[in-house]
């Protein structure tokens, strides 16, 4: 069917051109809204209709014409109608669907993926300040983020996932200070706790370890406490290493890793920082107000013109993220994704505004970025606000324990990234259809049960690329074909929208396809080919159900709870 499919697009875009020489139109082909109007649907005609001046409906039929002069249209091709305003309806033959079955079986882990490129892709996101426990929207960050980068490596990028955070500064300053209250006995509520304090439970946790002198260990950083609490330096060092090492253990639990860790420190000892607004007063791009220098980014769209510098000192928050990009660019990457919470919608034109201003070679438009909404997290029919260990959220390390890593995974993944979020944990638990996780994960484990079956009868797992697939022709096994089929396209689409719940919205079609499939068609219990062409298609079935699962970081379960064979 890929095969198929690219040759027919490669004669609509030859088509395309006899009717009208020179055509930027892409050729493409559309999904009908019906299943019955056909297997393609092609918009070509009512495109072309304006700028040539044509009738859409006669263009239509000029294009039939053109198109059923190429040999793939003969090779492919059943039947090919006109509807609507100028639509063009294409009905494939059978071996053109039945063919992605080979195709899926052949590839196995690497359907859907395309070869290698020199892209090299950054995707930075959950980049955490080293304060307190990651919260959801964190989770909801690491979900969208990881999916992200596997999208661009299905897509033949270079990818690395990067988090940047700020080892210093105030938050870091009130995180050591929290801690050295709770070495001097205080606790929230107690005369001379600080209103600014971190109130939550870790902090107790922190002072305990600092004071017998432990060594912690994180990702990026050892320290081993001095035990001393008047050595707010040590309190201070110790604390950013041990909340790393918790994030660390947070992200493990979530089976992510990171390949590199950025301290916002480093772009001050570096001297980036002053580097790059040494580039921005060079060039012109800035002015002294009141005191303050500022950057001209309604130069480039901003609603106002931003300060750098403050006039009491030191550079707003905006500034180390410019040198940050600048930094980004220089080590080779030529797409950088930045995944954030909306709060950060008001950086994102003088992050940009400053780069351009800069003029260092970065194309406008640099970075991308993908702004999440909160999530809200339901249990036992009530919001879900405090973790008594964070102190004033729930945690990622909350939604995990309560439910699972998948469902963490799946659920936070299953929306658009800029639509609010409900996190109901009570769903997440269910083992039925309501729980879109458990409805994507039992098609794979009854599909597995079917062929272990299968195979427990005499059956060949490896005589199954051989199998007769011109076989497969019932209404459900087509439509569960062409759901196959879909899946590179719907890779490219989401890695090209920066959209993965694209992906999860596609797993739970697919296993639409095969529920449906699997209600409608007995496969055991039949001839020998027809059973060893069905447990084909239900292999390949298994096999981009798993990839598609995998690019959003869920397991593929082969035996689930529920019964799997009562139907086989």
């Amino acid at each position: 069917m890929i095969q198929a499919k690219q040759e027919l697009l490669a004669a609509l875009g030859a088509a395309i051109q006899e009717l009208s020489p020179g055509a930027t139109l892409a050729p493409v082909f559309e999904s009908p809204k019906q299943a019955a109007h056909g297997d393609f649907a092609c918009t070509a005609a009512m495109q072309l209709a304006r700028p040539l001046k044509k009738n859409p409906r006669e263009l239509a039929q000029a294009l039939i014409e053109a198109l059923q002069r190429h040999a793939a249209f003969a090779r492919w091709v059943d039947a090919m109608e006109i509807a609507g305003p100028g639509f063009i309806n294409i009905r494939l033959k059978p071996a053109a669907k039945q063919a992605v079955v080979r195709e899926v079986l052949s590839a196995a882990a690497d359907f859907g993926h395309q070869g290698a490129n020199d892209q090299h892709v950054m995707v930075e996101f959950v980049s955490a300040n080293p304060t307190g426990p990651l919260h959801v929207g964190h989770a909801r960050q690491a979900a969208l983020g990881d999916a992200i980068c596997s999208l661009f490596q299905t897509q033949g990028s270079q990818v690395t996932r990067e988090f940047y955070y700020n080892d210093a500064g105030v938050q870091i300053a009130t995180l050591a200070n929290s801690t050295q209250c709770r070495l001097k006995g205080l606790k929230p509520g107690d005369a001379g706790w600080p209103d600014a304090a971190y109130n939550g439970d870790y902090i107790q946790d922190i002072a305990d370890d600092f004071r017998a002198k432990k060594t912690v260990k994180a990702d990026d950083r050892q320290f081993t406490a001095s035990g001393d609490v008047d050595d707010l330096d040590g309190i201070r060092q110790f604390a950013v290493a041990y909340l790393r090492h918790e994030q660390d253990l947070d992200l493990q639990a979530f089976g992510l890793r990171f390949d590199n860790y950025f301290l916002e420190s480093s772009l001050y000892s570096s001297g980036r920082v002053e580097d790059t607004v040494a580039k921005l007063i060079a060039n012109g791009k800035t002015y002294e107000f009141d005191g303050a220098l500022w950057l001209k980014t309604t130069d480039y769209g901003d609603d106002k013109d931003r300060v750098m510098r403050k006039s009491e000192g030191g550079y707003t928050y905006f500034v180390p993220d410019v040198a940050y990009h600048i930094d980004k660019f220089q080590r080779g990457y030529t797409k950088c994704i930045n995944v954030q919470g909306t709060d950060h919608h008001g950086t994102i034109a003088r992050v940009r505004g400053g780069l351009q201003a800069a003029n260092v070679g970065i194309p406008q438009g640099f970075p991308d970025y993908v702004l999440h909404k909160m999530v809200t997290v339901m249990k036992g029919g009530e919001e879900v606000k405090i973790s008594k260990r964070a102190g004033s959220y729930v945690t990622l390390r909350d939604l995990i324990d309560w439910t699972s890593r998948d469902a963490v995974r799946f659920f936070l993944i299953s929306r658009k990234a800029d639509t609010e979020f409900t996190f109901d944990v009570d769903l997440a638990l269910k083992q039925n259809d309501e729980n879109p996780v458990f409805y994507v994960q039992y098609a794979h484990a009854r599909i597995c049960s079917v062929i272990r079956k299968w195979v427990e009868l005499g059956g060949d797992a490896a005589a199954l690329a051989g199998a007769d697939l011109s076989l497969l022709a019932a209404p459900t096994e087509a439509a569960l074909m062409l759901k196959l089929a879909d899946y590179p396209r719907m890779l490219t689409s989401a890695a090209q929208d920066l959209a993965p719940h694209d992906v999860a919205f596609y797993l739970r079609d697919l296993a639409g396809a095969y529920h449906s499939y699997y209600a409608a068609e007995r496969v055991l219990d039949q001839a020998p080919e027809l059973t060893r062409a069905r447990v084909a298609l239900l292999a390949a079935t298994r096999q981009v159900l798993r990839n598609a699962l995998a690019v959003l970081g869920v397991s593929a379960p082969e035996q689930m709870t529920r019964e799997t064979t009562e139907n086989a």
